[in-house]
């Protein structure tokens, strides 16, 4: 029996593409809905041409965060995903939200974490004098970019990289680790995997 993936995006839905993409022939999972908390976001149109059905709640047209995330809640529970990947979603998510799906939920940071989790992380490493950068795949728990890490892809930082040229390789490693990752979780491996 096939896993059911919900993918979350907030922009172009590259990593979703790459997940989507994998999610084919004798791999474990299908992809049953992406969202998006941004109506427009072009990975929705990259979805639907996919074949995936697809749904955008704007996060701004609630009163709160709860509201919003009720609103995803009912739209998530509708899709019954056993599994849900937070590809490229900006949106923090509550411990509310986190518990109600504990245990389903992934998301890819383009850090090794522990290091750097939040925003800016290709600078951030440039600036350390990091010899390598890269990303990583980790169950969402309450704690920001601090989950159980499910794999990790790294990548030479080179000289002369700029936060662009960096973000530009670690996406590449991105759509290598997550289909990846997800394949093995969707079966039940939920061991490491290091690219």
């Amino acid at each position: 029996m096939s896993r059911r993936v919900a993918i979350l995006i907030s922009g172009g839905g590259s990593n979703m593409a790459a997940l989507v993409d994998s999610m084919t022939g004798d791999h474990p999972a299908r992809p049953v809905l992406v969202a998006s908390n941004v109506p427009g976001a072009g990975g929705l149109a990259k979805a639907e041409a996919r074949g995936v059905p697809t749904a955008a709640l704007d996060h701004r047209a609630y009163p709160d965060r709860a509201a919003f995330e009720a609103a995803l809640s009912d739209v998530l529970s509708r899709a019954g995903p056993d599994l849900i990947c937070l590809a490229g979603f900006m949106r923090i998510l509550t411990p509310g939200f986190v518990d109600a799906w504990a245990g389903r939920l992934l998301n890819i940071h383009p850090s090794l974490l522990p290091k750097y989790p939040g925003l800016d992380t290709h600078a951030r490493a440039l600036a350390a004098g990091d010899a390598e950068a890269g990303c990583t795949v980790h169950e969402v728990t309450a704690d920001l970019d601090a989950g159980p890490i499910l794999g990790q892809g790294r990548v030479p930082v080179r000289p002369g990289d700029t936060p662009e040229r960096l973000a530009a390789r670690v996406l590449e490693m991105e759509h290598r680790l997550y289909p990846a990752v997800l394949r093995r979780v969707a079966a039940g491996d939920r061991t490491p995997l290091w690219l």
